[in-house]
């Protein structure tokens, strides 16, 4: 493990430290960059190793089904993302998919559905998948068209999702679906959709820059049982906010392991380059870049420990993960773009670390909201915070 100082901040106790430190360990000796193999087969077998080596346990709520406690430590799945990120890109997207997969059903399912998908999912035994994107409705939840009518003891779901993770090797998925008891947002329900059930298929698989599982998803004439709603009827976006809040400080989390990397490579280019005499980390300008690196890392880090140690605290988090979101992706991408500059050349060469890290930063700044939507959602609640204290006086 490289700089380890952060985790004394006051944020952390001292099991976060050990999981961290023995998360590195074995990541170091279990988990390689995945060249050249398939993907969906890559991802399956990371899953497993996940699963079998216990690290999955902290991507669920609940002891009873497997999982290290009842609540989600969201300082501990951050840890976990920043640790595997540094590892391996697809390694993390392995690990955060089982949660986020799974979030809303350990926050909004029924005991029957906690006890049939949750130690599944934390045993590595089942993939999990998150489906609220449709073509015209990304960060526009309420644009969703998507719509499940009830019909008895089922509801009947047509309609597409897409840039689905997990999308073409998930057993299950949690779905979201307008149902109609009131107009935007407010109409929306939340399913558990098994793979493989009459009317749902895999519409198109979607290659990206950074290849992972991804699919678009159709759904005709689909039939959910009732029991697999998970919350109430139209209570869906706040299903999607409450499993967000969560995980949405986590891609923090991963945006800081992607510039620790980078800033690891880029200390070891500027020490060993030799250039007109002296080595790359003599030049002043240099100097400036790294310092500026490694000081926005430590100011992004400071934003998503917050972030999670807040949530890990039972506070609302929705202003401060988008802090967080929003200034780690993009100081990642920052930080990321100088290392790739310091190799020169080199850096552009496919598979390189930082070639690589460069391709996997960049998703990062758009899925789980934009950095425009983070803007807003950051605005929408300084807006609203200032009206309660003005109505308060």
């Amino acid at each position: 493990m490289a700089d380890t100082d952060y985790l004394n901040w006051p944020f952390f106790d001292g099991r976060h430290g050990e999981l961290a430190r023995q998360l590195d360990g074995w990541a170091a000796q279990h988990i390689a960059q995945q060249h050249g193999q398939d993907v969906d087969a890559a991802c399956r077998a990371l899953v497993r190793q996940l699963g079998d080596a216990g690290w999955l346990k902290h991507a669920i709520g609940g002891t009873a089904y497997g999982g290290v406690s009842d609540a989600i430590d969201t300082r501990a799945v951050c840890l976990i993302r920043e640790t595997l990120a540094r590892h391996s890109g697809l390694a993390d997207f392995a690990f955060a998919m089982q949660g986020l997969g799974s979030g809303a059903i350990t926050l909004f399912g029924s005991e029957e559905n906690k006890q049939e998908y949750l130690t599944r999912v934390g045993r590595g035994d089942a993939i999990a998948a998150f489906a609220l994107s449709e073509p015209e409705a990304g960060s526009d939840v309420a644009a969703m068209s998507c719509a499940a009518v009830r019909d008895g003891e089922h509801y009947v779901l047509n309609g597409e999702k897409t840039w689905i993770s997990n999308g073409g090797i998930a057993d299950m998925y949690v779905v979201f679906a307008r149902t109609g008891e009131a107009p935007g947002a407010r109409g929306i329900s939340a399913f558990i959709v098994d793979a493989g059930l009459p009317g749902f298929e895999i519409a198109e698989r979607i290659d990206v820059i950074a290849p992972h599982p991804l699919a678009r998803l159709r759904f005709t004439d689909c039939r959910v049982p009732v029991s697999k709603r998970l919350g109430e009827a139209g209570k869906g976006f706040k299903v999607a906010m409450a499993t967000l809040d969560i995980f949405r400080t986590s891609v923090a989390a991963a945006a800081l392991g992607f510039a620790r990397r980078a800033l690891d490579e880029a200390l070891a280019r500027a020490t060993s380059r030799k250039m007109f005499g002296k080595t790359l980390a003599d030049f002043q300008l240099t100097q400036a870049k790294l310092a500026q690196m490694a000081t926005g890392i430590d100011a992004a880090a400071l934003l998503t420990y917050r972030a999670a140690w807040q949530r890990d605290q039972g506070r609302r988090v929705t202003k401060e993960a988008a802090m967080a979101k929003l200034t780690a992706t993009e100081t990642a991408q920052q930080v990321i773009d100088a290392a790739v500059q310091m190799f020169g050349g080199l850096g552009v060469v496919s598979e390189q670390p930082v070639e690589r890290l460069y391709r996997e930063i960049r998703s990062l700044r758009i899925y789980e909201g934009a950095t425009e939507v983070q803007q807003l959602i950051i605005a929408r609640e300084l807006l609203a915070e200032a009206d309660q204290r003005n109505n308060t006086v």
